[in-house]
């Protein structure tokens, strides 16, 4: 409308009002998706400012995750590395009869941390109501295995070498070692990567 006049224009601005007559409002310049939010200026600026950082933690805590995860895993092949290194010190150090002692611990402690961690992913699974969980009986035969394994060896190697039984008793314990070596590690990835 210029000068009191109405140009084609300006008709084509008007909003049709919900009694049929024209309104003076101008239409938008762009037209949004239906169901769209408008917020201020300032909003969106704030809103698309807070984007990447949500995006970027998230990342950040999926990595952490997947990094704390393989802790077991990492603990298994502590275990599996120092285990021959630690005996054969053993062996030039104290002789084979304590070697073999420490390589029969070291064994049975390998294989007990393992069915431990089977026996409390059974324990979760059954607490939990997973499909696939396994019976109660088996896990508390594993349970019960782990002991009846630390037994039997403690009593081979006090009848053949009671000599070794030094030995055997350091071997049992080898996990603590794996996990003193993964808590190290963590410290270590921690400091250096953040994670």
């Amino acid at each position: 409308m210029r000068d009191g006049k109405h140009t084609p224009a300006a008709e084509a601005h008007k909003i049709p009002a919900a009694n049929g007559t024209t309104g003076s409002r101008a239409l938008p310049k762009t037209i949004l998706p239906r169901g769209s939010l408008i917020l201020p200026q300032s909003d969106r600026q704030s809103i698309m400012s807070d984007q990447p950082q949500i995006d970027s933690e998230l990342v950040q805590a999926t990595v952490a995750e997947a990094f704390y995860a393989g802790a077991l895993v990492r603990i298994r092949l502590f275990m599996a590395v120092l285990s021959p290194v630690v005996v054969a010190l053993a062996g030039w150090k104290f002789g084979l009869r304590s070697a073999a002692g420490l390589a029969v611990g070291c064994l049975i402690a390998y294989v007990n941390f393992h069915w431990l961690k089977r026996v409390v992913s059974g324990f979760v699974d059954r607490a939990s109501g997973a499909p696939h969980a396994q019976s109660g009986e088996g896990i508390v035969w594993r349970f019960v295995l782990r002991y009846v394994l630390m037994a039997v060896g403690a009593y081979g190697i006090l009848t053949v070498s009671p000599a070794s039984l030094n030995g055997l008793l350091a071997g049992l314990f080898l996990p603590v070692v794996g996990i003193a070596c993964e808590a190290a590690y963590e410290l270590y990835a921690a400091l250096s990567r953040g994670v």
